[in-house]
Order: structure tokens, then C-alpha cells, then sequence
């Protein structure tokens, strides 16, 4: 049996009826909210995860397309997590020379993709990352990851689209740059949506925030100073969910 075939074998014999109804009440699945139609399985993460552990290697990029656009919640994460693993696997090992002769050696290792390819795999199945999770999970590591030492236009490009997905996208890319301790590109998006209508992107954006705040105080007071007024009060509350009682009392009271 091909590998895809048995990851969805045994994902199927992972399902809950019960999980699913409650999973598709957390992700907003009814009409007219943000996960409208989607599908579950009723999975739980840390399953799913092991599952990536078992395919990872054996899963080519064919079946993450066939993966990625299935109807089901977990299936397209499960895509997901292993390009991850994949992203993962191939940057560690491309950054030593012994790294690369292992992977010429096995290409499994790799299955003949390369960085590059996974990231615009990622950016052309845009339309199949459709809830924050998926986004939350990946976009940081893929997007994020590549774009490092790169040159980010296309996050900006993403931070305008009208789909709520790509701004989230664009929003939490930003992450693995906050985590080297890089912001600049964190705070022009932030800017460029303190207007945003969607909850998800307030929040989205809040967050950022306050891992900018975790590594340098300074940078997130002096953000917040120029911009309190226009901020939407979700983000605000998110951007300041670290500082002491007082202090957030006196930003959200302003």
C-alpha cells in the first residue's frame, strides 16, 4: 500500500464523532464564521504528529497536493506538519557538509525538494490553509524560515490580500524573524493593519507584539506610544497581556 494511503488508513482509524462536533464548534464551522463548511475528523494534534513522525520521509510532494486539498481539517494539517518536517530536515542538513553528503547519499532525505520548492508549494496552496491553526502552525517555520535572509516583499504583498488567511499568513511569518530578534518587518505590517476589520488579524497582530516585548520592551512601548489611539482594543490587549496589572490598566484606560 502507497504511503499516502495508509496515512489516511490510519488517520480514518483515529476518527471521533464526538471530537469532530467539538472541534468544529471551536473552529467556527457554522455559517457565516470564519471556518464555515470545514470538515474533522476529530483528531487530536499530538495523533497527528505522530503520524508525521511515521510518514514524513515517504510522503512526496504529489501526495501533499492531494493531501492539502482534502475536505478534511486534519488531513490538510497533517500536509502541513510534514512539510514542516521536511523544511526542518533539509535546512539542517544543507547547513554542514556532512549534512549534504547524507542527503546526496539518501534522498529520501529530502525526496529530491529543496527549500525553495516546499516555500513555493506552500505560497501556491494558499487557498487550502484556510483556519489559524493550519496558519499558526506552519507559516512561521515555511514562510518565516525561508524568507529570513531574503528579500520579505511578498509578505506585504500577502499583509493586503482580501483573503483573512493570507494576512495571517503574512502577520505570523514574522515570528521566526522576532525570534532573531529582527522586528522591523513584525512592526511595518503590524502598522499596516491596525485597521483591519477581522478579529483573527487583531489578535494575530497583538500577539506579535508582545513576543517583540518579550525580547525588547523598549521597541513595544515606543510602537504602542505611536500608534495607542488607532490600535483595536483586542490587539492592544494582546500586546500588553505580559506587563504588570497597573501598567496594562493605564495603556487600556488611554
Amino acid at each position: 500500500m502507497a504511503a499516502l494511503a495508509k496515512l489516511r488508513r490510519d488517520l480514518k482509524e483515529l476518527k471521533s464523532a464526538q471530537k469532530a462536533k467539538i472541534l468544529q464548534r471551536f473552529f467556527k464551522t457554522g455559517k457565516g464564521e470564519y471556518g464555515e463548511g470545514d470538515i474533522f475528523l476529530g483528531i487530536m494534534v499530538p495523533q497527528q504528529r505522530q503520524l508525521v513522525k511515521k510518514y514524513w520521509r515517504d510522503i512526496s510532494l504529489r501526495d501533499l497536493d492531494k493531501l492539502i486539498k482534502s475536505k478534511f481539517h486534519e488531513e490538510r494539517l497533517v500536509a502541513l506538519l510534514i512539510l514542516v518536517e521536511k523544511y526542518k530536515k533539509i535546512q539542517c542538513h544543507s547547513e554542514s557538509l556532512e549534512g549534504r553528503r547524507r542527503i546526496s547519499k539518501d534522498p529520501s532525505l529530502s525526496l529530491r525538494m529543496t527549500e525553495k520548492q516546499i516555500f513555493q508549494f506552500y505560497l501556491s496552496h494558499t487557498r487550502y490553509i484556510n483556519n489559524w491553526d493550519l496558519v499558526d502552525l506552519s507559516a512561521p517555520k515555511i514562510v518565516g524560515a525561508y524568507l529570513a535572509d531574503k528579500n520579505r516583499a511578498i509578505l506585504y504583498k500577502l499583509a493586503s490580500s482580501k483573503d483573512l488567511w493570507q494576512r495571517r499568513i503574512a502577520v505570523l511569518a514574522t515570528f521566526e524573524f522576532i525570534r532573531r530578534r529582527d522586528f522591523t518587518d513584525s512592526l511595518r505590517i503590524a502598522k499596516m493593519l491596525l485597521k483591519d476589520k477581522h478579529d483573527l488579524i487583531h489578535k494575530a497582530v497583538g500577539w506579535m507584539l508582545r513576543e517583540i516585548g518579550k525580547r525588547d520592551e523598549t521597541v513595544l512601548i515606543n510602537f504602542l506610544n505611536q500608534h495607542l489611539a488607532s490600535m483595536p482594543r483586542t490587539m492592544l490587549r494582546y500586546a500588553i497581556e505580559r506587563f504588570h496589572k497597573e501598567k496594562r490598566l493605564k495603556y487600556l484606560a488611554a
